[in-house]
């Protein structure tokens, strides 16, 4: 009805232009919300304020204007001023019954949006392939998975993206970690790296890698640690001594050095594509790190690029981007006196890489712990000629798990975090997906496993898909009792039999699924989405508890019926946008 009540006042701003009363280039937004106070109507629009200054008049005189102009509708039964200008739009009955008839005509369409012509990607999750996703990747995944959908669902082209760091440091400590579990393996003594990647999963790849290539990779312990300096527990520098086993292990193995390296990062990776895929979670692509420096190499060229706009600087052999000229603390190495690029430069070149694909909007879903970032990639596309606003950056807080009133702080099989698929397996993904986005990405949550597996109106996400299943069910006992199958036709030709205050409030409700969609999307907050679907849920349990359906007259019972199948609609639309199954039982 917004829409609707928008089109109205349109047609009446028309009509003021065409007759001259009112300049023809005059084209206002119109903005209509509800009204908080029923005694108010049901809509406002605040057009006339608006238009107070560039008409150099009266508010309510030209609030005035619009109401003669406004033509008839047998939606809008009066209309008034109120205030220094508003207008306020009473809505008839048979407007209610009009939303039934919409939500069960679209189905599944029903609150989705067209095609704005606009490429948005969402990156997300991005978690370093060193080892199995914990409990906060599953935050990031929930939260940028549904926001895709809301962004999609409204109209945008939406590219869902995870970026693979499969470069760098870290994963040579994981190449290197794998090796040395492989080589113990194979029998040698040694201690194991204090730095080096400690989890179980390490040792089954080592496994792994010896049932598949036998001892063709094998070193004696005396040749893998010849030159490398003692281990922080022997009083030596943990830091130094993983790197002289990179070191060790890369002359040692030479070429081959690529088979442990490999397996490890095709392992994990695959690991944490089964784990996202098995939580509903699937990209377009996945990209990889190391693509941004094979031909043509993307992180010179992003480098070249800052040098040409005048933002390097060469300080004792290392490249500088001068940061500071954005707004950052400090300016930032991109390349070391040694010749490597820093983490940070395959950042600003994979960002340059982003917006040249085309994307209108690029959307980082990261980690609390990388607020710090945001100023220096935005400083990196302004130096580049990149709107820093073209990309929006959303920090996903930590996630602390409670069994009742005790706080669970490690897995038995991982030894130092709760994975995601731990967590999957204990509450289901239903309830995960849920809990993981019902309040504010950028607040701290706190995940109450005993609540996720309740059966009861405590527990939000079971008290919405009971809403759908009892829906559900009431049919199935109505066919059961009539021995054929009810038709949706009988109700839709009955809706003003609902009378009571709880159905015209149910059917208000529904009005405000595409605004509750709209924004959420728009805002990147699915948990609003979330508290409409409770409270739609929670109005409907109260209506079903209040006021029979089955057993009242045909009429009566038949409009009750496509009431609550319309509730039912719009419940397992939201849900299927957050990633949440709609059950037909519970």
């Amino acid at each position: 009805m917004k829409e609707h009540v928008a089109e109205l006042i349109q047609q009446a701003l028309n009509a003021l232009r065409s007759s001259q009363e009112w300049p023809a280039d005059l084209s206002p937004g119109i903005q209509i919300e509800r009204t908080r106070d029923k005694s108010h109507g049901d809509l406002a629009c605040n057009i006339a304020l608006t238009l107070a200054k560039p008409l150099k008049s009266n508010p309510r005189a030209i609030a005035q204007q619009i109401l003669e102009a406004l033509p008839a509708s047998p939606n809008v039964i009066k209309v008034e001023l109120a205030g220094p200008g508003f207008i306020n739009f009473f809505l008839s009955e048979a407007s209610n019954y009009e939303i039934v008839k919409k939500v069960i005509a679209e189905g599944e369409q029903f609150g989705l949006g067209s095609n704005k012509e606009q490429r948005i990607q969402v990156e997300f999750v991005s978690a370093n392939p060193t080892g199995p996703l914990h409990v906060g990747h599953g935050r990031g995944a929930a939260y940028g998975a549904t926001v895709a959908n809301l962004l999609e669902a409204v109209g945008y082209d939406v590219w869902r993206e995870y970026y693979v760091n499969d470069a760098g440091r870290q994963m040579d400590i994981l190449g290197t970690s794998v090796w040395l579990r492989y080589l113990q393996a194979c029998g040698e003594t040694l201690t194991f790296p204090s730095n080096g990647y400690q989890g179980d999963y390490i040792a089954d790849y080592g496994r792994e890698l010896l049932d598949a290539h036998g001892e063709s990779l094998r070193k004696t312990a005396a040749e893998v640690f010849a030159n490398v300096c003692a281990d922080a527990p022997d009083g030596g520098d943990k830091e130094k001594h993983i790197d002289d086993l990179i070191n060790s292990a890369k002359q040692l193995l030479g070429d081959d050095y690529q088979i442990p390296f490999n397996k490890g990062l095709d392992a994990i990776l695959g690991d944490i594509r089964d784990d996202l895929g098995e939580f509903g979670v699937t990209y377009q692509e996945w990209f990889s790190e190391r693509s941004l420096t094979q031909n043509p190499d993307q992180v010179s060229r992003a480098i070249s690029k800052l040098q040409e706009n005048g933002f390097i600087e060469e300080r004792d052999g290392a490249l500088w981007f001068l940061s500071t000229q954005f707004g950052d603390d400090k300016d930032r190495v991109v390349k070391r006196e040694n010749g490597q690029t820093t983490y940070f430069a395959s950042d600003i070149a994979y960002h340059l890489n982003k917006f040249e694909r085309g994307f209108d909007r690029v959307i980082n879903i990261w980690g609390a712990d990388h607020h710090g970032y945001i100023a220096r990639v935005k400083a990196a596309l302004q130096a580049l000629g990149i709107d820093p606003e073209r990309l929006v950056v959303r920090l996903v807080q930590f996630v602390s798990l409670f069994r009742g009133d005790q706080q669970v702080q490690m897995s038995t099989r991982s030894g130092s975090f709760v994975t995601l698929r731990e967590l999957r397996d204990d509450v289901g993904n239903d309830a995960a997906r849920f809990f993981y986005i019902m309040r504010k990405a950028d607040q701290a949550t706190d995940f109450d496993l005993e609540l996720a597996k309740s059966e009861s109106k405590d527990n939000p996400v079971y008290y919405i898909q009971y809403a759908h299943a009892r829906v559900s069910s009431i049919l199935r006992k109505l066919n059961a009792e009539s021995g054929s199958d009810w038709s949706i036709d009988a109700g839709l030709s009955q809706l003003e039999k609902l009378e009571l205050e709880a159905e015209k409030d149910l059917m208000v409700k529904l009005t405000r699924y595409p605004e509750a969609l709209n924004s959420a999307a728009e805002q990147f907050e699915p948990h609003s989405l979330a508290h409409y679907l409770r409270e739609l849920a929670g109005d409907y349990h109260s209506y079903y508890n209040a006021h029979k359906i089955l057993g009242e007259a045909d009429e009566l019972r038949d409009a009750r019926l496509a009431l609550s199948i319309a509730v039912q609609q719009v419940l397992r639309n939201g849900l299927k946008l957050l990633g949440v199954s709609a059950p037909e039982e519970m």
